[in-house]
């Protein structure tokens, strides 16, 4: 890498990132202390050196030409997914989920790793077939490779990484011209299937059994009998379009099988998903229904940002964290933590940083010669910004509890190098944006 091109590195994008993690040490060690100003943890200390390695290697990804990743795309997808296998069979159990490897205190989190190594792959292919006229066959073979990593991952079970593999799909394919009646396709099937997997615990739960009848959405004979009903209403619609090409015959084809889809999808999730996950899609709208689990996450949590105020209560200053009162509060709940004690400024600065980081990929995304280059950047959007909005969404109410970090805040090695990987990339694309 020449001198000119290091000057040419995407330096808004680098200083947020480095920014953010510099945010995250030190609420990390904030989170450390009790209310007597007692340290009781060195994680701080430990993410200070994944921080610094992430951060080399974002630099050393940076001097790489990222075209030369291209071939080793399929090896790198191959590898990930043995991880994955093997963690879910033979990982360590932490928190109900077989999602880590390691040994002792140390460990890595292979579906962290998997995000990238399924964004280069599902690069490549989009950019080998950018030309072909078949793009409903790209759009399956792409829904194929990513969701073999996203179903291993959900078998863990950690249902809150295997969702992020849904904003990388969407994104990159929307980017790579793929019809959009396919994207909604995808999307509505993931709707609804997500409505149809809490109805029957949100109406036992918050509504308290007033429609009783949405039980017989986890009920197997109904869900069978509905998905064959509607077989049969396609594969006539299916005859009928091919038959005599009429528009309706194909909207008709189109939403059955988007309801058999999801009805489908919404059953395998109640046979995978514990009650305990699901219940935590739908206590946002009422924590009173868990209060000493899902439910104590969400009122600690808001009870800190609200008490931050405008200007926080300051630095190492925070009750809700020092008092113990914020469970995960280094992990999934750090903004909570950081807004209590720098307040709504501190927190629109978070806001503004990762906004920062946002535009500055879709800006790679539009001036980039390479449409594999694009493609990652379009993968690496979907990513940081499905991270920022649920995390910060979960820690103030507004979303479900799905337990994703936020990346290059929350304590933990494995989201912070996969976070400094992307960046990284996202750097070489930059410098080499005018060169096929």
């Amino acid at each position: 890498m020449r001198l000119r091109d290091i000057l040419e590195i995407d330096y808004f994008l680098l200083l947020a990132a480095v920014v953010l993690a510099v945010f995250g040490i030190l609420f990390i060690y904030s989170s450390a202390l009790t209310s007597t100003g007692v340290l009781v943890s060195e994680e701080y200390i430990r993410q200070i050196i994944w921080v610094a390695v992430g951060l080399v290697t974002a630099l050393i990804l940076a001097m790489i030409d990222y075209r030369r990743i291209r071939n080793l795309a399929v090896y790198l997808y191959l590898g990930t997914l043995a991880l994955l296998i093997y963690t879910c069979l033979f990982g360590k159990l932490v928190n109900g989920a077989r999602a880590w490897l390691g040994i002792g205190s140390f460990g890595i989190q292979p579906s962290e790793f998997a995000k990238i190594s399924t964004i280069l792959l599902l690069a490549r292919y989009l950019d080998d077939t950018r030309r072909s006229p078949k793009t409903f066959f790209r759009f399956i073979v792409s829904c194929v490779i990513v969701f073999i990593p996203m179903g291993i991952i959900l078998l863990q079970p950690d249902f809150g990484t295997s969702l992020v593999f849904i904003p990388i799909l969407i994104a990159m394919t929307f980017i790579a011209g793929v019809s959009m009646r396919y994207i909604f396709f995808l999307i509505s099937c993931i709707s609804i299937t997500a409505v149809l997997t809490v109805l029957p615990l949100w109406q036992r739960d918050i509504m308290h059994n007033a429609i009783p009848s949405l039980e017989i959405l986890a009920n197997s004979r109904f869900v069978l009998s509905a998905m064959i009903a509607l077989g049969i209403i396609s594969v006539i619609a299916l005859t009928g379009f091919l038959r005599y090409k009429k528009h309706y015959f194909f909207w008709i084809l189109y939403g059955s099988m988007v309801v058999i889809l999801s009805l489908g999808l919404s059953f395998v999730a109640h046979l995978v998903l514990r009650d305990y996950q699901i219940k935590r899609l739908i206590v946002f709208l009422d924590p009173n229904v868990d209060p000493q689990g899902a439910g104590w996450h969400i009122i600690q949590s808001i009870t800190a940002i609200g008490s931050g105020g405008l200007m926080g209560k300051g630095y190492l200053r925070g009750t809700q964290s020092h008092y113990r009162f914020l469970p995960q509060q280094s992990t999934d709940f750090i903004f909570s933590i950081f807004t209590e004690e720098w307040g709504l400024l501190g927190g629109l600065l978070v806001f503004v940083l990762f906004l920062l980081i946002c535009l500055r990929l879709v800006r790679i995304m539009r001036v980039t010669a390479d449409s594999f280059g694009a493609y990652i950047a379009a993968g690496l959007a979907g990513v940081y910004v499905f991270h920022f909005l649920i995390n910060v969404g979960m820690t103030m109410g507004i979303m479900p509890i799905t337990g994703i970090p936020l990346l290059f805040m929350s304590y933990g090695g494995s989201s912070v190098l996969s976070a400094m990987i992307g960046v990284g990339l996202a750097l070489s694309i930059y410098v080499r944006r005018y060169t096929h």
